[in-house]
């Protein structure tokens, strides 16, 4: 049985949507020396995290306990929307044990034998990362309870009635979940996992202390006033944060002295269609189709992601959990609809029958 690479993530399943949104971001692919440079600057530690101090405080508690009983971890799960550092965290995990970290991502096991190959590969005390865990096959997760709670497997060889299970025992590790959509776990894979951590977007001024950090690391000279600009404009996430400071510091080199400045940043940013909200192109042209074209909605999902051409997915994953979080937009019954913010954001007078009462939004 060929064993999948676990050592290497799949990007296009793991973060397609994502990567998608940050290109737009950025203008730019994100080669393997970017690749390079964004691993350079994930955090080594958990006191070298900034933000979600509630999380680094829970899972500190858990892996000094583990570290004190000489046990490897509850297994943990970490939920949260993309960019905000599930994957560091479990880097950090490994890291704080001590042990080898093994990844991989729930699209790539798509039969139980991909996963039997992964966990009989392991040793004890290793922590083996799952990446977008709600997505692995029906078979492989249920392959996965008997390994959490048992260490064991039952290979099957053979098909038909001649079929036989062996029971493979594999040495206790601990098991990292990441998933961006923890409602689509199933009760009793989400109920296994003894430590569970939900990571919220970060405030503009944790998100000014990452771009700082990130400046120092990448010996890019930025001022006060530069920094708190192209964090505010990175959406709460330090993923965008990071590339839009590399983004800005490619410009500084090229059209300026070298400094990121306020003014500095505004030209670069605006360059690069990130505007003040942090907004991007497909924002407004959300925006845009739902107030110009169907003049403020109730409007269908589908027909909005045709009107910006874009996938459905993509409109729902990527642009709207963004503009719903900022006002921009709202989800009804009967579709979505822009809200006064929308209106006033692209310039538009804001129609009499659109009202800014929370209560005409509710799903």
């Amino acid at each position: 049985m060929d064993r999948p690479d676990t050592h290497h993530l799949d990007t296009d399943h793991l973060e397609a949507a994502e990567e998608v949104h940050l290109a737009r971001l950025t203008a730019v692919d994100a080669d393997s020396d970017e690749r390079a440079i964004e691993a350079a600057l994930r955090p080594r530690s958990l006191a070298e995290v900034v933000g979600q101090q509630r999380v680094r405080e829970q899972l500190g508690l858990v892996l000094d306990a583990a570290k004190a009983r000489g046990r490897a971890p509850d297994h943990v799960l970490l939920s949260g929307p993309p960019g905000l550092g599930k994957t560091t965290l479990a880097m950090i995990i490994a890291g704080e044990l001590g042990a080898p970290l093994r990844l991989t991502s729930g699209p790539a096991i798509t039969h139980a034998g991909d996963l039997a190959a992964i966990l009989s590969g392991i040793s004890e005390g290793d922590v083996l990362f799952v990446d977008e865990i709600h997505r692995m096959s029906r078979a492989a997760e249920e392959m996965l309870y008997l390994a959490m709670e048992d260490f064991r497997v039952d290979v099957v060889i053979g098909k038909g009635p001649g079929a036989t299970a062996i029971p493979l025992d594999i040495p206790p590790f601990t098991l990292v979940g990441a998933t961006t959509r923890a409602g689509l776990l199933p009760g009793p894979l989400r109920d296994r996992f003894g430590f569970t951590a939900h990571l919220e977007y970060y405030e503009p001024d944790e998100l000014d202390r990452i771009v700082h950090r990130s400046a120092g690391l990448l010996d890019v000279h930025l001022t006060a006033e530069g920094s708190a600009e192209i964090a505010g404009r990175s959406r709460g996430t330090p993923r965008i944060a990071n590339r839009l400071l590399r983004r800005v510091r490619d410009y500084a080199q090229v059209r300026a002295d070298g400094t990121v400045s306020l003014d500095v940043a505004r030209r670069a940013l605006e360059l690069y269609e990130v505007d003040e909200q942090g907004l991007d192109r497909l924002d407004r042209g959300v925006l845009d189709a739902l107030c110009r074209r169907f003049t403020g909605g109730p409007v269908g999902l589908s027909t909005l992601a045709v009107a910006v051409g874009e996938e459905r997915e993509t409109v729902e994953e990527v642009a709207e959990p963004f503009l719903v979080r900022n006002g921009f937009l709202a989800r009804t019954p009967r579709g979505r609809v822009a809200t006064p913010a929308a209106w006033e954001h692209l310039g538009l007078d804001v129609p009499r029958n659109v009202t800014g009462d929370p209560t005409l939004f509710s799903e």
